[in-house]
């Protein structure tokens, strides 16, 4: 499986990544962000946003699980961290399957609930501003997504 790496020396180029990357996604796209704490996987979002045209100020969903915002489609942004065993009742598939982008933070947490296709996004600290992110593609739509982005 082909991987695909991006080094960044601060937060801005992270922001302006995901919106190019934005820009080429397509309804029912799975994102899943997984890596060190602190090492940018809200601020991946928060370009994600941007790219899809999202207005509202984007943040964690910590606490609420699961935020919906709209744009030219909409982003439903998940963080798992604190789901125990109760994501059956959550219905991850209807946003897997749905109309828009999802991106799902720590999703390691939820393995056996993700599509088997998706692009997974490490990040990872390397000093204190600079980051690195690994983008491993699962399944042909993201092999070629990563492709047109990376070349």
């Amino acid at each position: 499986m082909k991987q695909y790496e991006l080094n960044t020396t601060d937060s801005n180029q992270t922001t302006r990544f995901a919106a190019k990357l934005a820009k080429q996604l397509q309804p029912g796209d799975v994102i899943t962000l997984e890596g060190d704490l602190g090492a940018g996987k809200t601020t991946f979002t928060k370009g994600l946003a941007l790219g899809l045209g999202v207005k509202r100020t984007v943040n964690s969903p910590t606490f609420t699980i699961i935020k919906e915002y709209s744009g030219r489609m909409p982003l439903y942004h998940m963080d798992v961290y604190r789901v125990a065993d109760t994501f059956e009742d959550l219905g991850f598939d209807e946003y897997f399957e749905g109309d828009g982008v999802t991106v799902v933070e720590w999703a390691h947490l939820i393995e056996e609930q993700l599509p088997n296709e998706r692009l997974t996004v490490f990040l990872y600290h390397e000093g204190q501003e600079n980051r690195k992110m690994v983008f491993v593609p699962i399944g042909e739509r993201y092999e070629q997504l990563c492709k047109e982005i990376f070349s």
